[in-house]
């Protein structure tokens, strides 16, 4: 599972401590200072202009799961290897679902909210600026909302870090029909917070905020209080990354020895195959007592490839690197 293990730094702990005096309703609109943390990071991480709007969100797998229901959406289209809430999410909005492949330009059909996930998960494939620049004039020529899921945005271990589809090169300056949804989980070990936030265009994010305050879809006052530290705090990501990228480092290599080809740039997961059915591929590690997830759990087209995830301790890595070592010599 792609759920982390290290600990939530002690800082935004203490944050979290110090709010928890708060016997009134928190603001679905998020406080001030949250609007300022957030925009701040944006504007520091990937030059997102002015006007951005911001509006947290109970874990971005809530907001994924039902912002199909609450744009009004009846097509959604996803990527054809992606996290599973999004089909669910169209499926629990009544609307048509459509698995696109994230490497083409689409063609002449219609949809009214296309997601897009970059680094994606499992595959830890990341687009550039000018392929996610063609997907947002795709869209905007027909009217269509494009969600971009950048929960892995700041785990990046070669090259440039991945950009946003509000950065400027992407979205030309202009925030129209764009939201950008990111989450705390996994850059601050925030996952059981149910931290997170979207932000684009003001008037989508204004519709959202009108249903979700009838919805009482409300983040908790310490949690918005926690989330201002981690945003205004850029070296504790910094550190999470080192770590995950140490784990990566000992974890790939030792899958390419024991016959695997791995793929993925950034995120927390490995993609992985050995030329076979996936689920015999699952088989084979749990004999070596190491547990992963069977490729065909997001889309057909995973069907020879497991998901290795990083969210383990440095112990159980080693563990694992140790096993395969054994496996195959």
């Amino acid at each position: 599972m792609g759920t982390p293990v290290d600990p939530t730094p002690a800082f935004i702990q203490q944050a979290l401590a110090d709010a928890a005096d708060a016997p009134g309703y928190p603001l679905t609109a998020g406080t001030e200072q949250l609007h300022a943390a957030a925009t701040g990071w944006l504007r520091r991480r990937f030059g997102v202009p002015d006007g951005v709007a911001v509006l947290p969100v109970i874990g971005t797998k809530e907001l994924v799961a039902w912002l199909p229901t609450l744009l009004g959406a009846t097509s959604v289209g996803f990527p054809a290897l992606a996290y599973p809430t999004y089909d669910v999410g169209a499926r629990l909005a009544g609307a048509r679902g459509v698995a696109v492949d994230a490497l083409v330009v689409l063609g002449p059909q219609r949809l009214d909210l296309l997601w897009v996930n970059s680094p994606a998960n499992p595959t830890g494939r990341v687009f550039p600026a000018e392929h996610l620049r063609k997907v947002v004039d795709w869209a905007r020529e027909r009217g269509c909302v494009v969600a971009s899921d950048e929960c892995y945005a700041d785990l990046f271990y070669d090259g440039e870090p991945p950009v946003s589809v509000l950065s400027p090169a992407v979205c030309g300056g202009s925030l129209d029909g764009l939201l950008a949804v990111h989450s705390l989980s996994k850059r601050s070990n925030l996952a059981g917070y149910r931290a997170g936030f979207v932000a684009g265009d003001p008037s989508l994010v204004a519709r959202l905020l009108e249903l979700r305050k009838h919805a009482g879809m409300l983040v908790p006052a310490p949690v918005q209080a926690a989330m201002v530290v981690a945003l205004d705090d850029d070296e504790h990501v910094a550190a999470q990354r080192s770590l995950y990228a140490a784990r990566r480092s000992a974890l790939r290599p030792a899958f390419e020895r024991a016959g695997f080809r791995v793929e993925g740039d950034a995120g927390l997961y490995l993609w992985a195959t050995r030329g076979e059915p996936c689920r015999r591929t699952v088989d084979f590690l749990a004999g070596l007592g190491i547990l992963v997830a069977p490729g065909e759990f997001y889309g057909p087209g995973g069907g020879e490839h497991v998901r290795v995830a990083l969210t383990a301790t440095d112990e159980r890595i080693a563990a694992a690197v140790a096993r395969l070592k054994e496996a195959s010599s």
